[in-house]
């Protein structure tokens, strides 16, 4: 299928997708103590809403993209998309503690599954040899919504009401739909080998050990990221409004990082790509907690780690989709899952040394350290699947 014009739009319309997801995912964060005083609740409790959609991802990427394999890829993203924008809204609306934890679990359910199918559709959709340039299309719109709609979304939530937050999310979800509906090509089902033999991917070691390289590898990302406001602050010496500019810079070099690694997946194997990825993670995060002092110098690797971080995205769901012949579309799906596992436990772990007294900066060294178990994990992919091989042609062999 060549790149025309219809496939360019059908694209940006999984882009737009990938917006509105980006945006309720991270906004959450910047207006979090306005959802608590509002709520009458404390700031750790107003943090239960982003464990919620986080595991509404866990639980929903394989669940929906299972349960939707009879129907077209085109449907189902509609589908995927009519249900996020529908909770989100009522996110908008929610007035209690318990309202809002139920709507953000049920708003993160369509997340991992919409990245999943929409990164397998994206790749049919391109030119021979770019399939990863079409996948980090789909991608720009999470990392752009870290530029545009996040700050946006805080600003209405910090000056007029975080509600509204949660409305122009609402807003860019009917956007979604509407470009999904009247640009994506109508599509074959999602699921080549129904809903049975899709659960069989789960036998392969090689599916396993890739989730368990982007739950740790990407969790270097998040163990930094989930403490950059205290980091700034606290050791860098900057105001609290300078946060927001930070945040954006990040934002700014996960556009840039999220292109970069599309065209590293090109020309090296996935996998190798990743390797270089988290080896750049590692030594840009260990530079941070040296220089976390200097305002300027922080501020650099901000948009530095940004970039190295988003660099690992298109070449592991790349590799992941390899993987999961015959089911592409649950294996990749199930790779969001793992993304929102690193999230999870990258803030879990560089927390512990935090509340040793071991300060900010040991958050990035806890970065650097599951980046490098990530690398260790990539090799031993790369051995297991040589291994693999060589063991199938000696059997080929003997056979004949």
């Amino acid at each position: 299928m060549s790149m025309d014009k219809s496939n360019k739009k059908a694209l940006i319309a999984l882009g737009v997708g990938g917006f509105g997801i980006g945006m309720t995912e991270f906004v959450i964060m910047g207006i979090l103590p306005d959802v608590a005083s509002s709520l009458e609740i404390t700031i750790p409790q107003a943090g239960h809403f982003i464990s919620a959609y986080a595991l509404g991802v866990v639980v929903g990427a394989p669940t929906f993209t299972a349960l939707s394999g009879k129907w077209p890829a085109h449907k189902v993203l509609l589908y995927l998309m009519i249900w996020f924008t529908a909770f989100n809204t009522l996110s908008a609306f929610s007035s209690s503690y318990t309202t809002l934890m139920i709507s953000r679990f049920l708003s993160g359910l369509p997340h991992g599954a919409f990245f999943g199918i929409g990164a397998v559709v994206a790749g049919k959709l391109a030119k021979e040899g770019k399939a990863a340039q079409a996948i980090a299309t789909m991608f720009a719109g999470l990392t752009i919504a870290n530029v545009i709609g996040v700050p946006i979304g805080t600003y209405l939530g910090h000056h007029y009401n975080w509600n509204l937050s949660f409305l122009l999310v609402g807003i860019v979800g009917v956007i979604a739909m509407l470009s999904i509906y009247f640009w994506i090509p109508k599509m074959e089902k999602s699921s080549s080998e129904g809903f049975i033999q899709d659960l069989k991917v789960f036998k392969r070691v090689e599916i396993w050990l890739l989730i368990l390289l982007t739950t740790v590898g990407t969790g270097g990302f998040f163990a930094w990221y989930s403490y950059i406001a205290p980091l700034l602050t606290n050791v860098s010496g900057h105001t609290e409004s300078m946060v927001s500019y930070a945040m954006i810079l990040a934002g700014m070099g996960m556009v840039f990082g999220n292109f970069i690694g599309a065209k590293m997946a090109e020309i090296f194997s996935p996998l190798r790509a990743v390797i270089i990825s988290l080896s750049l993670m590692v030594m840009v995060l260990v530079i941070n907690s040296m220089v976390a002092a200097n305002p300027v110098a922080i501020l650099i690797l901000t948009f530095i780690i940004g970039i190295v971080s988003f660099m690992v995205g298109t070449p592991i769901q790349l590799a992941i989709i390899k993987a999961s012949k015959g089911s592409e579309m649950l294996g990749s799906s199930m790779n969001q899952s793992a993304f929102n596992m690193g999230n999870a436990s990258g803030a879990f772990f560089a927390g512990l040394p935090i509340a040793m007294g071991y300060g900010f900066t040991s958050a990035s060294l806890v970065g650097a350290v599951m980046a490098g178990t990530g690398i260790i994990i990539a090799v031993l992919i790369i051995v297991f699947s040589k291994s693999r091989a060589v063991n199938t042609k000696r059997k080929m062999a003997f056979n004949s």
